[in-house]
């Protein structure tokens, strides 16, 4: 029988107790005058390190965070296997119940509440503020393609090439809401792609100028686009983008910077439309292009020739196949150009001729 100092944890009061096995020998009795015992599994006893109790052992219970026991003679005490042992992690069935549901709580933010959020505020931009954010994506996307001792990604702007830009993107100025206003680009890169930014920017890369046999084919991809300008899907999904990034800087800390540049740039070049989107960009580009006179199989023909020699994935399929059926768009392409009908030319040939040079200097 040994002589100890019980503290139960809740009461600050000290309780004399004298400390036997039990007959089982897997338990430790806790003998009180006038209460009952209290009983602790000898499996479940560690010795408290580093306590203030001068030459005394403390003893503690793995279940019980705050019950203490004060041992003056620790010789006296029956066998106690695993008083020096680690103590098994407590909580971990807790600790990931808590991880799952924070994944869980991320995944709903930036899968499901970020975008409703980002649709709604979208109705809310006014235009002056959208064009500011285009503006300022697009500069965040030259800036990320550029060269760091050259500066930014180069405009294209050879003055004969850039009057048949503005003349192709002109031409479907009837197609758009009135006072819509509209910015179209060229820039030096040989990624084949395309894409629309907010407020009404428009943006070619020149390899997909080059990889076009036909005028007729630039002016389907620009068509497409204005598409998706005229739904605001480039605001929509630079908003998601920003959100997203903003919940994952929560998380990682340091998501700043070049960083967030090089991402939202890539998010904004490679935007993955719904299906709705897409289809709905396809719908749009075939109107504007039988309204302009051009037929609206170009865009088909443009997506067979590209797929038929880059591949499904590659360039300017890999933006504009995400949701949709390729081989059901390009059907629906040809299906929307009315049979023996004759198309005016959206360029001339000296026209087509300056646009495939836009990019050469001086």
């Amino acid at each position: 029988m040994t002589k100890a100092t019980y503290f139960d944890g809740d009461m600050p009061t000290p309780v004399p107790v004298y400390i036997t096995s039990s007959s089982d020998r897997t338990h430790l009795v806790l003998a009180r005058a006038g209460a009952a015992d209290i009983f602790w599994p000898i499996a479940d006893v560690r010795a408290v390190e580093d306590h203030p109790a001068g030459n005394d052992t403390v003893l503690r219970l793995i279940t019980d965070p705050v019950a203490r026991l004060y041992v003056p003679d620790a010789g006296t005490l029956p066998p106690l296997p695993n008083l020096y042992r680690a103590a098994p992690p407590q909580g971990r069935g807790r600790l990931a119940l808590w991880a799952a549901g924070a994944v869980a709580a991320v995944a709903l933010q930036i899968g499901l509440l970020i975008p409703l959020m980002a649709d709604q505020l979208a109705n809310f931009i006014p235009p002056r503020a959208e064009r500011a954010l285009g503006e300022a994506t697009f500069n965040q996307i030259r800036d990320a393609l550029g060269n760091n001792a050259l500066g930014p990604l180069r405009v294209c702007e050879a003055p004969e090439g850039r009057a048949a830009l503005d003349a192709m993107a002109a031409t479907f100025d009837p197609a758009m809401p009135e006072g819509t206003e509209m910015s179209v680009f060229v820039l030096n890169h040989p990624m084949i792609n395309a894409f629309a930014l907010p407020g009404g920017y428009v943006v070619f890369f020149r390899g997909l100028i080059d990889a076009a046999e036909t005028p007729e084919e630039v002016a389907a991809v620009y068509a497409h686009e204005l598409g998706h300008v005229v739904s605001r899907d480039p605001t929509r999904h630079a908003l998601r983008s920003a959100g997203s990034i903003g919940v994952l800087g929560l998380l990682f800390g340091d998501f700043a910077g070049g960083a967030v540049v090089l991402f939202l740039a890539e998010r904004l070049i490679d935007a993955n439309y719904s299906q709705g989107a897409e289809e709905a960009a396809d719908a749009f580009a075939h109107e504007a292009l039988e309204q302009a006179d051009i037929s609206p199989s170009a865009l088909g023909d443009m997506f067979q020739r590209l797929r038929d020699k880059y591949g499904d994935n590659d360039g300017v399929l890999s933006h504009f196949m995400s949701h949709p059926s390729l081989s059901d768009r390009i059907d629906r392409a040809q299906a929307a150009a009315p049979a023996g009908d004759d198309w005016t030319p959206v360029l001339s040939d000296a026209q087509w001729t300056a646009l495939q040079a836009i990019c050469e200097e001086d």
